[in-house]
């Protein structure tokens, strides 16, 4: 995919985004929407989802895609080190990483963007697999931030849907 269609794809989800979880303001069903589409629009996501931050350990939330890890180990692979770093993280090939946690051997490249409260706490985050190796750049990292701070944004519903 070029980087125009990328980003075109991007701007379609976002708008889509947008008027879907204006409809509830609860953050789990925002999360599960856009994991939803997100999963539908972009073929090259293999695995798509969240995991959140409970009680000091990372915890699978809402996800499509084969099966997760239910829990990562405490502050190893990529995931974590979006946590650690506060900042997204992108990994040509998982295979290089130090650390790296397999949850599926099919995974090839990845792209962590931590996932920030309200308040600009880091509460999880967007953990995406593609069985493609190099598959993300900054146009996922900027389009997947700006995707996440609408998680916790108060958001009105449209009035029509996204084309």
């Amino acid at each position: 995919m070029n980087r125009a269609e990328k980003e075109r794809i991007y701007d379609e989800i976002l708008a889509e985004v947008r008027y879907h979880i204006g409809k509830s303001s609860d953050p789990t069903a925002r999360m599960a929407t856009i994991v939803a589409l997100l999963a539908s629009r972009l073929r090259h996501f293999f695995w798509t989802g969240f995991y959140l931050l409970r009680d000091g350990e990372l915890t699978v939330g809402p996800y499509q895609g084969p099966p997760a890890c239910i829990v990562l180990p405490p502050h190893k692979g990529v995931c974590w080190a979006g946590i650690d770093r506060g900042e997204p993280v992108v990994v040509p090939n998982v295979h290089e990483f130090p650390g790296h946690i397999v949850c599926d051997g099919r995974a090839n490249s990845e792209i962590v963007v931590p996932l920030r409260d309200r308040l600009g706490r880091i509460v999880g985050v967007l953990d995406v697999d593609s069985a493609d190796f190099e598959s993300f750049d900054e146009i996922d990292v900027d389009r997947l931030q700006r995707i996440l701070a609408l998680i916790y944004t108060e958001i009105r519903i449209s009035v029509l849907p996204p084309p």
